[in-house]
């Protein structure tokens, strides 16, 4: 690659590291630019890259976050157990399934989200733990841990977006410890993921270590001001990359 390629590809995955630290989503800005990159290189190639920097950049942000905020271990360890199983199965299965099908799936799915952020403006602005009951506990280990996880590993955009609403949603969590639960659950996700492309050969480890390193550090600028900034600050992030993904999904399938 020329320098010019490899700068764009840093600031990129800065870029992500900082989205995908306050609300997730930062694949939208990483992926694409793996592509243009090197618009000659396999698909399976830039989306096990991809994989190897978005993993540095969320466990970065989960170290970041467990700082200051307050995640909820016993539901993210058990949940994250999963979520490495799960995505690695999603992976296995994106060579077989094709994401086409799913994406008029994912865009009600996003819009739903979009709806229900707008409609409920006070989701994730205060927490709220009369929600927390046995049943929602072992939703919120299990819709994370095997449902969110698998999709990661199978398509892959708006995997935070969705694991930040679900914790609000069903643990009544706000906002900032919403996103520092999500990110130990992303962080397996990528895990799950990367093993299974790994495997077959697809990682392009010299560039995927160098946007690895900027995504860290973008992780931790979107940590810092995610936590700094609180609840509303991250609701106005989430419904951005919803709209970015929802315009994206819909060009793709309809353009």
């Amino acid at each position: 690659m020329h320098a010019e390629q490899v700068l764009m590809l840093l600031a990129a995955a800065v870029a992500a590291g900082w989205v995908d630290a306050v609300v997730g989503g930062g694949g939208l800005i990483q992926l694409p630019a793996l592509l243009l990159a090197n618009p000659g290189q396999p698909v399976a190639a830039a989306l096990a890259t991809n994989k190897l920097g978005s993993i540095a950049g969320t466990a970065s942000a989960a170290v970041a976050y467990a700082r200051r905020a307050k995640p909820d271990v016993r539901v993210a360890v058990p949940a994250g157990v999963l979520a490495v199983c799960c995505a690695a199965g999603g992976a296995l299965c994106a060579t077989v399934i094709s994401s086409e099908v799913l994406k008029p799936v994912i865009m009600v799915v996003l819009l739903s989200v979009a709806a229900i952020v707008v409609l409920k403006p006070d989701l994730g602005r205060a927490p709220r733990p009369v929600l927390r009951t046995r049943r929602r506990v072992a939703a919120a280990v299990l819709v994370p841990g095997v449902a969110i996880a698998f999709y990661d590993g199978l398509v892959g955009p708006g995997t935070g977006t969705f694991l930040v609403v679900a914790f609000t949603a069903l643990l009544g969590m706000d906002f900032v410890d919403a996103s520092a639960t999500s990110k130990i659950i992303n962080a397996c996700t990528n895990l799950g993921a990367l093993l299974v492309f790994a495997a077959q050969g697809h990682v392009l480890w010299a560039v995927g270590l160098g946007m690895a390193a900027g995504n860290a550090a973008g992780a931790q600028l979107g940590a810092r001001m995610a936590i700094k900034r609180g609840a509303g600050f991250i609701r106005v992030i989430l419904l951005c990359v919803v709209a970015v993904l929802v315009a994206k999904l819909a060009y793709e399938q309809f353009g």
